[in-house]
């Protein structure tokens, strides 16, 4: 591999790594502030926990959106304009004056993220070598983890102290941070080159869509995976602040500082187990996180001190995102090379949308019972489900993104 090659593929995996870090910051934003949103409005807990639902409902609408546009026009465009849409839906979601214009900018919202996924996990991707996509495909996917441990710091650095003085503008504060990603579009502007493996990958406009239709088979199962897998992560992360807060009695500064905690457990996880899938297949390393995940759930909702609060929060997260590392190279080996900007962000969006009603069904039960029993019960449940639709679909470790070998270095 050339220099030239190796600094496409650094850029190419940071502008996939920082695109989905920042969308996820924005998006966990809002998990920080329910109460003082609902506050604002007049609205109850669960009010608000159901347009964190919402933004999931909406993403497969910009997973199919951007997702034609990156098979049919490339990666690079696509990705572009879906940071500096969503970024500008957050500031927005900042100066909503009510309940109902609320509602729809977080619908809008769910668009923007939809679409960021699968483009900027093709672009990584098919620009990575084959021999370290899983170690790469679990650095992609733990931006996710990254944005949330972003948002935490946030939530520390920025709400706490302008919350003393400023109670009823911090949350709002919170949203207008949300506006930076649209700089990350200049650098993938300018230092971001198209993929080699999308030009050879590429149909006539007739082709891709006569022939989509014969992979549904395979379009099926990763909506069905990811559904599972979008139900154990949103099952263990959205609802997670707030469990602190009204079950444990923590303070906002406790709350932050657990979350990040959580947050680092879920980068190494995603690191490790997407090293291991590189070496012991895909299928495997997601089973194995899935069930040590499934043990660690009474230590993560019953932990009797901060400590063991913490370690439980370290665990559950880095063996649930240790699953979810080894995602975005499962899916993508498992998708037709022509159809890649579409498939794996399409199935990954239905997969959340499907999976929406989590958030929502935890608060309530949490309102009922408490948001321990409640998260601690769906989570094992799901936990379960995902090893088993794992075990039981395909693999593709390893197989070449492109039709024919990348050229050899110049002497």
């Amino acid at each position: 591999m050339t220099r030239e090659q190796r600094v496409n593929q650094r850029n190419a995996v940071l502008a996939g790594f920082l695109g989905w870090t920042l969308d996820a910051f924005d998006f966990f934003v809002l998990t920080f502030v329910i109460q003082d949103v609902a506050t604002a409005f007049g609205k109850s807990r669960p009010d608000i926990a159901l347009t964190v639902s919402l933004a999931l409902v909406t993403r497969p609408i910009g997973a199919v959106i951007f997702g034609l546009i990156a098979d049919r026009y490339g990666r690079r465009l696509p990705l572009m304009l879906n940071v500096i849409f969503y970024a500008i839906i957050s500031v927005l979601s900042g100066l909503a004056p009510n309940y109902t214009t609320f509602v729809i900018l977080r619908l809008l919202f769910g668009i923007g993220m939809g679409g960021e996924w699968g483009v900027g996990a093709s672009l990584a991707l098919e620009s990575a070598s084959p021999r370290l996509r899983g170690l790469l495909s679990g650095l992609l996917q733990e931006g996710y983890a990254m944005g949330n441990l972003l948002a935490a710091l946030a939530f520390r650095m920025v709400y706490v102290p302008v919350h003393a003085t400023h109670p009823d503008y911090a949350w709002r504060v919170m949203f207008f941070l949300g506006g930076a990603p649209a700089l990350l579009s200049l650098f993938i502007r300018a230092r971001v080159k198209e993929s080699e493996a999308w030009h050879e990958n590429r149909v006539d406009w007739h082709t891709y869509r006569t022939s989509i239709w014969k992979h549904w088979p395979r379009f099926g199962y990763l909506v069905l995976l990811m559904t599972m897998m979008a139900f154990m992560s949103h099952g263990t992360q959205d609802m997670y602040p707030t469990f602190l807060q009204r079950l444990r009695h923590y303070t906002p500064s406790d709350v932050a500082n657990l979350t990040m905690i959580t947050n680092v457990g879920a980068i190494f996880g995603g690191l490790v187990f997407g090293y291991y899938s590189d070496r012991m297949g895909r299928r495997r390393a997601m089973i194995t996180s899935a069930i040590c995940a499934l043990v660690t759930v009474p230590l993560w909702v019953a932990a009797p001190s901060t400590v063991l609060t913490a370690l439980g929060g370290f665990l559950i997260q880095f063996f649930v995102q240790g699953a979810w590392g080894v995602i975005p190279a499962h899916i993508n080996e498992l998708s037709p090379g022509e159809f890649r900007g579409f498939f794996p962000g399409l199935a990954y969006q239905l997969g959340a949308a499907l999976s929406a009603s989590i958030p929502y069904v935890e608060s309530l039960l949490g309102e009922i019972f408490s948001y321990g029993q409640a998260m601690g019960f769906l989570a094992a449940v799901i936990m379960i489900g995902v090893a088993v639709v794992t075990y039981l679909g395909p693999e593709a470790h390893g197989v070449s993104f492109r039709k024919s070998p990348a050229p050899s270095p110049s002497p």
